[in-house]
C-alpha cells in the first residue's frame, strides 16, 4: 500500500537477519541500510546525506549511499543492485516519483523494508520522512506577495518529483494571500544552470516580471544570476530548501526569502526508521519534518 500523508501508526516490518556487519553500536547492531539519492550535485542532499551518516553512525549501522544523478533508469538499477548486496532497508529519495514505483517492487519482492525520504515513493513503503510541501509553497506565496506585487514567474522543478508538484499545489493556494499574479512559467528541473537559462529566456518574454518562485534554492540562485543587478530591487525572488548559499543570497539582499526544511534531520529521521524496520521495531508511518520561512528579518539565525 502506498503511504498517504495522514495520522502517525505504527506497524512492524518484517524481521529480517542481519549480515556483514560494518557497524559496531548497541542500537544498530549488524545492519547495512541503502540510501539512494536523487542526486549529489545539489547541497540539499548532500545535507540529507550528511544527516544520514550521522544517524547511522550514532545507530552503529553501516550505510551505503548510491547517486541517481537524476536518472530514473539508474536509480531503478541502483535500487535493484542494493536488494542484491542484502542490505536490511532502503532508504529512496526517489527521481521520479512515478518511475519509482519498480525500485519499490524490488524492495518489497525482497521482502526489504523501504523508506521514503523527502519525495513520495509509488509502492510499498514502511515510512515516509518528509515535509510538507504544499504548506510550503503557500508559505513562498505569502513571502513574495509580501515583497512585490504585479506579475510574477514560477519556476518549476523536475516534473515527475513529488516535491515540484507539491510546492507548485502549494504556491498556487497562497496565491490570494497578495497582489501578486503569475504569467510565466518554465521547467528547471531543480538545476541552477536550467534556472539562469529559464529566467533568462522568460525576462526577454515578459520584461515587466516583479517576482520569481523557485522551488528550490538552486533555480533560485539561477534566476538572480540572470537578473543581475535587479535581483532584490526591481524583482523579489523566493526560493526554496535553505541551503547554505540559500542563505548567504538572503544576506546579500539578492533572495527575499527561502522556505527551509531541515535536510539533515530528514536524512537522520530517516535512518531511524529504517534501523527500527530493520529490527523488526514499530516504526513511524508519516514524519513529518517542520518547513520554516528564512528571510532578512531571522536569517542570523540559521546561518552556521
Amino acid at each position: 500500500m502506498k503511504v498517504t500523508r495522514r495520522i502517525a501508526l505504527t506497524l512492524g516490518a518484517a524481521a529480517l537477519v542481519a549480515t556483514g556487519c560494518s557497524g559496531t553500536g548497541a542500537s544498530g547492531g549488524d545492519i547495512t541500510i541503502g540510501l539512494a539519492v536523487s542526486t549529489l550535485n545539489n547541497p540539499f542532499f548532500v545535507e540529507l546525506q550528511q544527516g544520514a551518516q550521522e544517524m547511522a553512525d550514532k545507530l552503529g549501522a553501516k550505510l551505503t549511499v548510491v547517486d541517481a544523478q537524476n536518472d530514473a533508469t539508474n536509480q531503478i538499477n541502483q535500487v535493484q543492485t542494493l536488494v542484491t548486496q542484502g542490505v536490511k532497508a532502503i532508504i529512496l529519495n526517489p527521481v521520479d516519483t512515478k518511475q519509482s514505483a519498480p525500485a519499490a517492487k524490488a524492495a518489497e519482492t525482497a521482502n526489504i523494508p523501504l523508506i521514503s525520504v523527502d519525495r513520495a515513493v509509488e509502492g510499498k513503503v514502511a515510512a515516509e520522512v518528509a515535509s510538507n510541501n504544499v504548506s510550503g509553497g503557500s508559505l513562498a506565496a505569502i513571502e513574495l506577495g509580501r515583497a512585490t506585487s504585479g506579475d510574477v514567474a514560477h519556476l518549476k522543478g523536475i516534473p515527475g518529483a513529488s516535491a515540484s508538484r507539491d510546492r507548485g499545489q502549494g504556491f498556487e493556494q497562497g496565491l490570494n494571500s497578495g497582489n501578486i499574479k503569475v504569467t510565466a512559467s518554465a521547467v528547471a528541473d531543480f538545476d541552477r544552470a536550467k534556472g539562469l537559462n529559464e529566467t533568462t529566456n522568460l525576462l526577454q518574454g515578459n520584461p515587466g516580471i516583479k517576482g520569481i518562485f523557485a522551488e528550490n534554492d538552486e533555480m533560485a540562485l539561477g534566476a538572480i544570476k540572470a537578473l543581475g543587478a535587479k535581483a532584490g530591487k526591481d524583482v523579489m525572488v523566493v526560493g526554496f530548501d535553505g541551503t547554505p548559499d540559500g542563505l548567504k543570497a538572503i544576506q546579500d539582499g539578492t533572495l527575499a526569502a527561502t522556505i527551509a526544511q531541515q535536510p539533515k534531520l530528514l536524512g537522520s529521521k530517516a535512518v531511524e526508521q529504517a534501523v527500527h524496520a530493520a529490527k523488526n521495531e514499530p516504526v513511524q508511518q508519516v514524519v513529518d519534518v517542520e518547513v520554516k520561512v528564512i528571510n532578512q528579518k531571522n536569517v542570523a539565525e540559521f546561518v552556521k
